[in-house]
């Protein structure tokens, strides 16, 4: 498997991402090849997508001023968490701990790094959507079959340091049922399916960086990830089935 990582300007709101990332890989010598995956940083995207805030333009409600003071956050920024959550579980000072898109997220996903001063970015308004029209853009340019995936960075749980995460998918199984598969000594595997977007993307994160990289998207080549037409959820679970919270929510 190859990655190669894409510089590119600075994306702004209203810029057509795909013909940035055109552009830049002219000025790289990079050409995408059938079955090439891209996964972009959700940043990005969601920059293009006009998804930057200026907290200025912002009002708190009383109960945004209530949880910032709880949790020690902007209660600019703790409005948007609530508009932007499906359910806030809790938190530690300065991080909200929420359900937004059916995720688990830190702050709802609104990161205040690669973000002009004063204002931060949203995820991007529905991440399957802009992967599947990216994904036709770029297979409409290029005249191949391509994937596309829109990442994010999570942390573990007990663990120090950030993974990648798969906010929406296009052109491959975002998740592989390897049930029924043979392990080493015979034995068919019970419950294991493979991430293969987030382990994508978590790979793609090495190259992607969390600072100044410049850097939105890699280009992923030979992935063992099984390639589909069209685009599939990526798949959720209940409460219940959750190692964690079955562990927890009680």
């Amino acid at each position: 498997m190859q990655l190669f990582g894409i510089k590119t300007l600075l994306i702004k709101p209203g810029d057509d991402i795909v013909s940035v990332l055109v552009e830049s890989m002219k000025a790289g010598g990079i050409t995408p090849q059938n079955n090439d995956i891209f996964v972009f940083a959700e940043s990005a995207v969601a920059s293009a997508e006009g998804r930057v805030i200026d907290l200025e333009s912002v009002v708190p409600s009383e109960k945004a001023i209530e949880l910032s003071k709880l949790y020690e956050n902007d209660p600019r920024k703790m409005e948007l968490i609530i508009r932007e959550s499906d359910e806030i579980l809790g938190g530690i000072p300065g991080v909200v701990v929420t359900i937004t898109k059916g995720v688990l997220s830190p702050s709802a996903g609104i990161d205040n790094s690669n973000a002009p001063e004063g204002h931060v970015v949203l995820l991007p308004e529905d991440p399957k959507k802009s992967a599947i029209e990216i994904r036709e853009k770029l297979m409409k340019e290029y005249r191949c079959n391509l994937a596309v995936i829109i990442g994010d960075s999570r942390t573990q749980p007990l663990r120090l340091g950030c993974v990648g995460i798969a906010l929406g998918c296009a052109g491959i199984e975002p998740v592989e049922d390897m049930r029924g598969r043979k392990d080493l000594f015979g034995k068919p595997l019970l419950i294991t399916r493979r991430a293969t977007a987030d382990n994508l993307v978590s790979a793609s994160q090495i190259i992607m960086g969390e600072a100044d990289e410049s850097t939105p998207c890699v280009l992923i080549r030979d992935a063992p990830a099984v390639f589909c037409d069209g685009s599939l959820d990526i798949p959720q679970i209940s409460r219940e089935e959750c190692l964690y919270f079955a562990c927890f929510d009680k």
